[in-house]
C-alpha cells in the first residue's frame, strides 16, 4: 500500500532528476559521433532486486525500463566493495539485459553504511567491439564468437582501483580502443554524479524513506499501468509479420502473435515464431516478462494514455510474455545478435497491430519498420589500422497517427536516435562527401492523416578499401501498412552509383567493398497512412503537393485533389474526382498491407504457417532451423506447380524431409 503520495512524488522526481542529470554528464563528456551526437547511450537506477526504478524520459535511449538486470547482479557474488565498478556486454551471461555486444554496460552498487541501496548503471553502444567486420555487427554472422569480444560481467574497479589487465585486454581487441575508452570514461562520470546525488538525497531525507520510496515508486507504475490496460477491452487479439532474411539467404521468417487481454495484463504468445537462425537476426530475449526489447510500443501507448506516469519498470510488471525455446525470439545460447534489432522493432509491430484491433482510435498505423545503422570504416593511412565511424542512423517516416500526421524522417518510437549534423559526419571522417540528405517525396502512405515521408542519404566515397554496413534493412518486400482506410508506405531501396550506366539496385546491405568514387543512395520508407485518404481537407493535400510532400499523381490516385501549379487547387474537379473514387472503390480495410502482402498472404495463408511451425515445434533446435526452411522450399515448389497444398498434408511433407534432409542432425 502506497502512504504518502506527495512524497512519493517528490521521491520519484528527485529520482527522474538524478537520471537525467546522469544522462547530460554522460552525454557531454562523451567522445565519439554516435554517442554525442546520435545519443545511443542509457542512464538509469536500479533496485537491489534488478527493477529499473528511475529512467530518463529525455535523454539518450528512452525505452531502457523493461531491461532485466537481476542476473548481472545475481554474477557480481556477494564480495562487492565500495569503489567497485562492474562491467559486460555479454546477452548470454545476464540473461537479456545486454542484447548484442556493441551494448557496453557499466553499473556501480552505491553503498550507505556497508548496506547496498541502489546500484547506477550506465550503457553505450560502442561503434566497434572487435569480431569479423568493422562495426563488429553483419546480418551474415552465424555464431556471437564472430562478433566481437565478450565481456561477461566482472569488475573494470576494484575498490577505486582500475584493472588495467583487463582494461588493456578489452581494448586492444577493438578497432576503435581509444575512442571506447572516451566513451567509458563518460560512462564513469555519469555513475560519480548518480553516487554523489543519491548520497545528497540520502543525507536529506534519510535511508529509509530512500528505500521505502524505491519500493512505493514501483508500485505506483505498476499500479497505474494497469489501469490504463484495463481500459482495453478483453479478449484475444492476434497479428503477425515477417522478418525480410532475404540478406542472408534465409527469406521470410514469421513472427506469429497472439495477445491475450485480460484482468489488466497482457500476456504476449509467440508460439508459431521462426526458429532461431544461423544469422544475426536473433533477439535474446531469455522469455522474460516485460523485456525491454519486446515492449517498447505499448510503453509507449501507455504513456500516451497516462502522461503523467512513474517512468520505471513497475509499468512493464503487468506484460508477460510466453516464447518457445530455439526461436527468433527467444534463441539458444550462442547465437548471433547483432542485428537484433530488426528483429525486436518488427515485434514492436506486431504488438501494435494486434493492440490496435482493441483500440482501434488510440494506436497509429505501421511506421518504416527500419532502424538500420550506416557505418563505414576505412584504413588509417597515417597512424595504421582501422578508423570507423557511423554515417546516419537510417529511420524512416513513422506512421499516421488518430489526430496527426505521421512524423517525417524519424519514427515515434525511436525519436530518441538522433540524426547527425552532415558536417560532423565529414569531420570525424574526411573520406566520405556527403552528396544529398534530405526527405524523400511522396513516400508516405496516404490516409485523413498522412503517414511520415522515408529519407534519402547519397555519399561518395573517397578512400580505398572502404567498408559499408548497414544493419537492421527492413521493410524492402512488405511496405509499412495503411490503418482504419489509410494506404501503405513505400519500400526502402539502396542503388550503387546511381544516375549513371553502372547503377544498380543493391536491396538490403550487409558488407558492402567500396572504392574511390563509387555513391550510394539510400531511400527510407514512409510509414502508413491512417484514416480514409479522402477525408483529409483538400487544401492540406495541396499544400503537401506544394511543399513536396505527396506528388500530384497521389494526390489525384488516392486523396481525389486536383490542382495546377500555376492556378492552384481546383475545388470543382476536387469534388467530382472524390465522388468518383467513392463510387468505385471498395470498402476501406482495418489494415491496408499492400499488394506485395496481400499477395503472399494469398499465396501462404495463415493456417499454412500454423502448419508448419506445428510440424517443427518438438524438433532438436538444428533440425528444427534445416527442416523448417526446407518445408517452405518444398511447399514454394508445390505451389509454383500449381498445386494446392491442404495444411493436414504439412506433417506428412515434414516427415519425408527429416528422412531425407533431416538425417544430418541425428
Amino acid at each position: 500500500m502506497i502512504g504518502d503520495k506527495i512524497a512519493l512524488e517528490i521521491m520519484g522526481n528527485r529520482f527522474q532528476a538524478i537520471v537525467d542529470e546522469m544522462a547530460q554528464t554522460l552525454f557531454r563528456t562523451a567522445y565519439t559521433v554516435f554517442i554525442k551526437e546520435t545519443q545511443d547511450y542509457g542512464t538509469v537506477l536500479v533496485s537491489p532486486d534488478g527493477e529499473v526504478f528511475a529512467a530518463s524520459r529525455r535523454y539518450g535511449v528512452l525505452m531502457m525500463l523493461g531491461m532485466p538486470m537481476d542476473q548481472a547482479i545475481r554474477e557480481m557474488g556477494s564480495d562487492v566493495r565500495e569503489g567497485d565498478i562492474f562491467i559486460t556486454n555479454d546477452p548470454d551471461s545476464t540473461g537479456g539485459m545486454c542484447t548484442h555486444l556493441n551494448d557496453v554496460y557499466l553499473w556501480a552498487p552505491l553503498f550507505h553504511e556497508g548496506e547496498i541501496i541502489c546500484y547506477a548503471w550506465t550503457f553505450v553502444h560502442m561503434s566497434d567491439v572487435g569480431g569479423r567486420v568493422s562495426g563488429s555487427i553483419a546480418p551474415s554472422s552465424t555464431e556471437i564468437y564472430q562478433e566481437g569480444i565478450r565481456v561477461p560481467p566482472q569488475r573494470l574497479y576494484r575498490a577505486g582501483q582500475l584493472d588495467e589487465t583487463f582494461l588493456n585486454l578489452f581494448l586492444s581487441n577493438t578497432r576503435t580502443g581509444d575512442q571506447n575508452w572516451g566513451d567509458m570514461k563518460a560512462c564513469l562520470a555519469a555513475l560519480a554524479t548518480g553516487g554523489n546525488r543519491m548520497a545528497e538525497m540520502i543525507a536529506r531525507f534519510g535511508v529509509a524513506k530512500i528505500k521505502s520510496g524505491i519500493v512505493d515508486i514501483l508500485n505506483y507504475a505498476e499500479a497505474q499501468a494497469r489501469r490504463v490496460i484495463a481500459t482495453v477491452p478483453d479478449g484475444v487479439y492476434r497479428h503477425s509479420d515477417f522478418i525480410e532474411a532475404d540478406v542472408v539467404g534465409l527469406g521470410l521468417l514469421r513472427i506469429n502473435l497472439t495477445l491475450t487481454v485480460r484482468g489488466g495484463e497482457f500476456l504476449m504468445d509467440f508460439t508459431g515464431t521462426a526458429p532461431q537462425v544461423r544469422a544475426a537476426l536473433n533477439l535474446p530475449s531469455f522469455s522474460r516478462d516485460g523485456h525491454w526489447m519486446l515492449i517498447t510500443g505499448v510503453v509507449n501507448w501507455i504513456c500516451t494514455q497516462e502522461p503523467g506516469i512513474a517512468y520505471n519498470a513497475g509499468m512493464v510488471r503487468p506484460m508477460k510474455v510466453k516464447i518457445p525455446e530455439a526461436t527468433l525470439i527467444n534463441p539458444d545460447r550462442g547465437a548471433a545478435y547483432g542485428a537484433r534489432y530488426a528483429t525486436s522493432h518488427k515485434v514492436c509491430d506486431v504488438i501494435i497491430g494486434a493492440l490496435s484491433q482493441a483500440v482501434p482510435d488510440q494506436l497509429p498505423a505501421t511506421d518504416s519498420g527500419q532502424a538500420a545503422i550506416l557505418l563505414a570504416a576505412v584504413p588509417d593511412l597515417e597512424a595504421g589500422g582501422t578508423r570507423v565511424s557511423v554515417i546516419q542512423p537510417m529511420v524512416g517516416g513513422s506512421g499516421g497517427r488518430p489526430v496527426a500526421d505521421g512524423v517525417d524522417g524519424t519514427m515515434v518510437i525511436l525519436n530518441f536516435l538522433k540524426n547527425v549534423p552532415t558536417e560532423m559526419i565529414e569531420r570525424d571522417m574526411p573520406e566520405i562527401l556527403i552528396r544529398h540528405y534530405g526527405l524523400r517525396e511522396d513516400s508516405g502512405g496516404a490516409g485523413r492523416y498522412r503517414g511520415g515521408n522515408g529519407k534519402i542519404v547519397e555519399f561518395e566515397s573517397h578512400a580505398p578499401f572502404m567498408t559499408v554496413t548497414c544493419r537492421n534493412m527492413e521493410r524492402y518486400t512488405f511496405r509499412p501498412a495503411g490503418r482504419l482506410g489509410g494506404k501503405p508506405g513505400t519500400t526502402g531501396y539502396t542503388l550503387l552509383n546511381p544516375d549513371t550506366d553502372s547503377q544498380r539496385e543493391i536491396g538490403k546491405i550487409d558488407i558492402l567493398e567500396l572504392t574511390p568514387g563509387d555513391v550510394l543512395r539510400i531511400g527510407t520508407q514512409g510509414g502508413g497512412g491512417y484514416g480514409d485518404p479522402l477525408e483529409r481537407p483538400a487544401e492540406t493535400v495541396w499544400n503537401d503537393v506544394v511543399d513536396g510532400f505527396v506528388s500530384p499523381e497521389t494526390a489525384h490516385e488516392h486523396y481525389g485533389v486536383v490542382g495546377e501549379p500555376q492556378s492552384g487547387l481546383d475545388v470543382a474537379a476536387t469534388t467530382r474526382r472524390r465522388e468518383e473514387i467513392r463510387r468505385t472503390r471498395g470498402a476501406l480495410r482495418a489494415f491496408d498491407f499492400g499488394p506485395e502482402r496481400d499477395a503472399y498472404d494469398a499465396r501462404w495463408p495463415a493456417a499454412l504457417h500454423d502448419a508448419v511451425s506445428a510440424a517443427i515445434r518438438d524438433m532438436p533446435r538444428v533440425q528444427k532451423q534445416i527442416i523448417h526452411a526446407a518445408l517452405y522450399r518444398e511447399i514454394d515448389r508445390r505451389l509454383d506447380r500449381g498445386e494446392a497444398v491442404d495444411p493436414k498434408v504439412v506433417p506428412e511433407i515434414a516427415a519425408d524431409l527429416v528422412a531425407t534432409e533431416g538425417r544430418l542432425t541425428q
